[in-house]
């Protein structure tokens, strides 16, 4: 990092612990221990909700399209309760799928070692996936509808999924989130939307509360605008980074005390072999950013921008996040077909459309 990183105040970086942390190895970060833990939280939160659910109550599970790429293909389940606190759950089978993102015979396996029913066998599931259960069961339930969304339909994160929960009459019920999932009817999460007015917004609430918040609180209120979200809302893992979902990347912010320091970053690339000539394409992609830069970390490749918190200005925050976005879906192609391993949210993570010729389309896990 040199002295003209748009982060550092009047062209200055501040001080010689600051620089040091940015040229250090950074601690090792466990993707796949932070994305164990989502998907726990979400199956935890989805368990109450399901107990809690009045008869009549329809909640549905969707795959967000927009991000998975898997355009008019929508994998989803549903469940609706009944006036005994029976739970009728169905799950999207190939006859509602186009040919080219339909479940090949080892996800249709998948479903039935999960404990799902073909299609039809199960009284009116026409041709979804059928389970029955009851809201006693509610924790089971829970945790076969997130293996299945995660680990048949390929949702590689519950932040790429949108739930809607609806009362007996059709009405949208407002329930407590369920996990970093997004409700059809909260707040929009999509960072690249309406990002100049974000950006105003952060601003100004940057200025009303410098002299009242300390950074952490600061980084939380720029973020939540980011989201048009409330900072109590925002998901924090057990490391204390906050999630956000950009897209079709997964953005980590990690707030630094000593020196003050805000990490925005992504995982590009995971299950890669470290070698050699990985670091040299690392180092030489580093030189040619603006800011930021790319590591390894056991196996996976991460992209880091980071923010100083000395004199901390919210829309530098803003722009990382939206920086950091852009790289993610620049870098992975480019660093998968060259070194192999898998992106985060790439072919062999989610359904993609195959030849028509192909007599194995579909999902492929």
């Amino acid at each position: 990092m040199t002295a003209d990183h748009p982060s550092a105040p009047d062209g200055e970086l501040p001080g010689g612990a600051a620089e040091s942390i940015l040229l250090d190895e950074p601690s090792s970060t466990d993707l796949r221990a932070k994305v164990t833990e989502a998907w726990q939280e979400f199956a935890r939160a989805l368990a109450v909700r399901l107990r809690e659910l009045s008869a009549g109550a329809h909640l549905e599970l969707t795959l967000d399209p927009t991000a998975s790429g898997t355009g008019d293909a929508v994998y989803s389940i549903s469940v609706d309760v009944d006036d005994a606190g029976g739970l009728s759950a169905r799950a999207v089978g190939n006859a509602a799928l186009p040919a080219g993102y339909r479940l090949d015979r080892a996800a249709v396996a998948d479903m039935i070692a999960l404990g799902w029913s073909p299609p039809g066998v199960v009284t009116g599931s026409g041709n979804s996936f059928g389970l029955d259960g009851t809201t006693a069961e509610a924790t089971r339930v829970a945790a076969l509808l997130s293996r299945t969304l995660r680990d048949v339909y390929g949702a590689p994160h519950p932040a790429f999924l949108v739930y809607l929960v609806q009362d007996a009459e059709g009405e949208p019920l407002a329930v407590e989130p369920l996990g970093t999932a997004r409700s059809e009817f909260g707040p929009d999460a999509d960072v690249e939307a309406d990002l100049e007015e974000a950006l105003a917004e952060a601003a100004a609430a940057q200025v009303e509360r410098d002299d009242v918040l300390d950074l952490a609180d600061r980084v939380r209120t720029v973020v939540s605008t980011m989201l048009k979200s409330d900072t109590d809302r925002l998901q924090i893992d057990s490391d204390g980074d906050i999630n956000i979902r950009a897209g079709s990347a997964m953005v980590f912010v990690r707030v630094r005390d000593n020196p003050p320091l805000v990490d925005v970053f992504s995982p590009v690339l995971t299950e890669v072999e470290p070698t050699e000539r990985l670091y040299v394409k690392l180092s030489e992609l580093t030189n040619r950013m603006p800011i930021g830069r790319l590591y390894c970390a056991d196996d996976t490749v991460w992209a880091s921008i980071p923010v100083f918190g000395r004199n901390f200005q919210a829309t530098h925050l803003m722009l990382a996040v939206q920086v950091m976005t852009g790289l993610a879906d620049e870098l992975d192609d480019r660093l998968h077909g060259e070194f192999g391993g898998k992106r985060f949210f790439g072919e062999g993570d989610k359904p993609v459309r195959r030849d028509e010729s192909d007599h194995r389309t579909g999902m492929y896990l």
